[in-house]
């Protein structure tokens, strides 16, 4: 009697009770392997959209710094060499060469919406330095936002002048997305791209003189004083879309970044 107890005591696990554990940790298994390949596509989001904003926002700083410079050195502070002073703070197109200035938000491209050209020597410490063009251009096919520079010459054309010196400097810039891209944005984001239209990265702000007092008034609201030359303000606009979308949603993934730069040199 003895012995017959003790061989039920020794007896293991049966087959069905094998199968049911091992089911059960394959289960646990699978949940938390699921769990973990979940968080490292959410790490790899919001890394990929923290990316996009640091590019986004040094881009943004070094815009408003050189808008803040625009026209250094104005003529009268320099030597009488063309290329050691800005004959204007803001390059245009057409007919820079002339000179006729162009209207702002009229018929000028640039400055544009999406195309700027600014006169300065981003260099003053160094006395060998020379002014330059330097462009910030949003390419629509590749939604890349470039900056290129080149020295200025004597009777030299901005725009052609800087367009092979133009390099990538923010990628996935989406202020001027088809219609349906940005009924899709604004379905996510509500504030974004207010009315449905392309939102403009360059938006400018002249000086308007009126006998001895002088206003700042949105450019195309500045008359005859709406010139580059009269260009104070530039406000920058970047809307900048996520590489990856949302690891939950699917939804693409958006910052919007805005800056200001103030031309403090005296117009010309």
């Amino acid at each position: 009697m003895n012995r017959r107890q003790g061989r039920r005591q020794q007896a293991g696990f049966t087959l069905i009770e094998l199968l049911t554990a091992l089911g059960i940790f394959l289960i646990v298994c699978g949940a938390a392997f699921t769990l973990l390949a979940s968080s490292q596509q959410r790490a790899r989001t919001e890394s990929q959209l923290l990316t996009s904003f640091q590019e986004a926002r040094l881009a943004l700083d070094q815009i408003v710094r050189d808008v803040n410079d625009a026209g250094y050195p104005p003529p009268s502070y320099s030597d009488g060499v063309p290329s050691h002073s800005a004959s204007t703070p803001f390059a245009w197109y057409p007919n820079y060469t002339i000179p006729t200035p162009c209207a702002v938000g009229i018929n000028c491209d640039p400055p544009s919406d999406f195309d700027i050209i600014i006169e300065t020597n981003p260099n003053r410490q160094d006395p060998s330095s020379k002014v330059q063009w330097i462009r910030y251009k949003l390419d629509p096919t590749t939604s890349t936002l470039m900056r290129g520079a080149a020295d200025k010459t004597s009777g030299g054309e901005p725009t052609v002048e800087t367009a092979d010196k133009l390099a990538p400097l923010v990628q996935n810039v989406v202020n001027n997305s088809s219609p349906a891209q940005i009924a899709q944005y604004q379905a996510i984001y509500p504030g974004m791209f207010p009315s449905g239209n392309p939102v403009p990265i360059f938006s400018y702000t002249c000086d308007k003189t009126s006998g001895s007092v002088t206003q700042i008034v949105s450019c195309p609201l500045a008359g005859a004083d709406n010139i580059p030359a009269n260009i104070r303000d530039v406000t920058v606009t970047l809307i900048v879309a996520s590489p990856l979308p949302d690891a939950t949603t699917g939804q693409p993934r958006l910052v919007q970044l805005v800056g200001r730069g103030r031309r403090i040199n005296p117009n010309q």
